[in-house]
């Protein structure tokens, strides 16, 4: 979701009072760089994929065996997902009676093609669906086509496009699912059980075209195996893992925070990865983020001193319509408050499912001191406009932007050394809490994976970039 540091403080007029982004313009600008849709339309697929990738297969070991050690089965070593719920002290939620719950020692492999839905009838192949006679409005990039297969991964802003017989999403965030809609019919929808519920519950899509998968099992989609692993970005977000039917493999990271629990994951260590697509969202050297657990730390050291001294302080945590979770939760659970949300995101957040979410959910804002606002509404005026509504019980306001952006090469990770924007009695934090790898989070996973081919995903609508990128990538693989 955080896109571009020029963009950034536009795009927030941009948003809905839930964070959703309002401008079709804006939104296709952050998600696809510029000019990049009028190349795609004037070469072939193959000729877009292999000029505007990077080709590093001349610098990688020939026994790539040493590498990637083979695992004889998933049984051998469990797969360790993020920790959010122990880090929030919440428990893990319960599985419904409609959903078969994969215990994580055996490995499962679903034939999606022959699943029916409820009614009994097959799920929908977009040939099922397909109207001859629509117009593609716009062509679809091809980094967002996976090669050699039929597939597509966040690209519903392109409608009906040609040759694909599956759609997937990655995460729940509108420069990823834009395009979709309650009148979607060009096709099955794939993406993870949470993702499902917010399409249905936000988008209001058809119920048959969507496909939840669960985490770490693996499906057979168009006779490709495909897995969804984990991206440590927002709740329900996924890395995308493809392993086609000549025994390539492909890994979309869609948006993605990498880190050390991805290298031990037994996919990624047992097979080669052909072809990455990477969320390059932050690759440049000056972003070394501090870890997120730093920066909710900091938070909420900064929360309790602030109300030590005024204890009438109302605190404001900035989100977009879904994610930074892990910071108000953490707050609420330091000073024992419930969080105020409107009743749009209370809404969302309680289809997570998590268990002991609810509770510390409440739809007064006068009952608690922690509020919970779209990341648009963080300014000074405006803040000032929504303590009016509380006068009577508070004095001041404390608010958090938790975002990549307000990351200071100067501060780096010596966070207390990062001043508030302060007018009054309003007071705001940019804190660097990002949802996306840092450039060395970057650089440490594609050291461990040494793709042939990266295909960056962000930022790629000028040559410049793109060139700069690729020249990290040969830096990094030559390490």
């Amino acid at each position: 979701m955080e896109t571009s540091e020029a963009l950034d403080s536009s795009l927030f007029e941009e948003l809905d009072e839930n964070g959703f982004l309002l401008s079709d313009f804006l939104c296709e600008e952050v998600a696809e760089g510029a000019g990049m849709e009028g190349n795609a339309g004037h070469e072939s697929f193959a000729e877009a994929f292999y000029r505007s990738g990077s080709d590093w297969s001349c610098l990688v070991q020939e026994d790539l065996s040493d590498l990637k050690p083979e695992i004889a089965s998933s049984s051998s070593k469990k797969v360790v997902q993020a920790d959010l719920f122990k880090l929030w002290g919440l428990k893990k939620p319960v599985q419904s009676k409609n959903e078969t719950k994969l215990a994580p020692s055996r490995k499962r492999t679903v034939d999606l093609e022959s699943i029916d839905d409820q009614s009994g009838r097959k799920l929908l192949r977009s040939s099922d669906e397909i109207n001859p006679n629509s117009n593609q409005q716009r062509t679809c990039p091809f980094y967002k086509k996976i090669h050699g297969t039929p597939f597509t991964v966040d690209a519903f802003r392109y409608g009906l496009i040609e040759g694909c017989a599956a759609y997937f999403l990655s995460h729940f965030h509108y420069d990823h699912y834009g395009g979709l809609s309650k009148k979607w019919s060009h096709g099955p929808i794939y993406c993870t059980h949470l993702t499902a519920r917010l399409v249905k519950l936000s988008l209001s899509v058809n119920p048959r075209f969507i496909c939840p998968m669960e985490l770490d099992t693996e499906y057979i989609i168009e006779g490709v195996k495909v897995t969804m692993l984990e991206a440590n970005h927002c709740p329900g977000a996924a890395l995308i893992h493809f392993r086609l039917k000549d025994g390539r493999c492909y890994l979309h990271t869609g948006d993605f925070r990498a880190c050390r629990e991805m290298q031990s994951h037994p996919l990624l260590m047992a097979q080669m990865v052909n072809v990455l697509y990477l969320d390059t969202t932050y690759c440049n050297p000056k972003y070394r983020f501090p870890l997120k657990e730093d920066v909710v730390n900091f938070v909420v050291r900064i929360t309790k001193s602030s109300v030590a001294k005024q204890p009438k302080t109302l605190i404001v945590v900035g989100a977009y319509s879904i994610g930074k979770e892990h910071v108000y939760l953490a707050i609420s659970e330091a000073l024992g408050v419930q969080i105020y949300v409107d009743s749009s995101r209370k809404r969302i957040l309680q289809s997570y499912g998590w268990s002991g979410l609810d509770k510390r959910l409440c739809s007064d804002g006068k009952s608690t001191p922690l509020h919970v606002l779209p990341i648009s509404s963080l300014h000074p005026e405006r803040l000032k406009k929504y303590l009016e509504a509380y006068r009577h019980q508070y004095l001041s306001v404390l608010a958090f932007r938790p975002t990549g952006w307000t990351f200071s090469e100067k501060i780096g990770s010596q966070l207390d050394l990062i001043k508030p924007n302060s007018k009054g009695n309003i007071t705001i934090y940019g804190v660097p809490y990002s949802e996306h790898s840092s450039f060395t989070e970057l650089r440490d996973f594609v050291q461990f994976l040494r793709p042939e081919k990266i295909i960056p995903t962000v930022n790629v609508g000028k040559a410049a970039a793109r060139d700069q990128m690729h020249s990290h990538f040969r830096e990094w693989l030559k390490a």
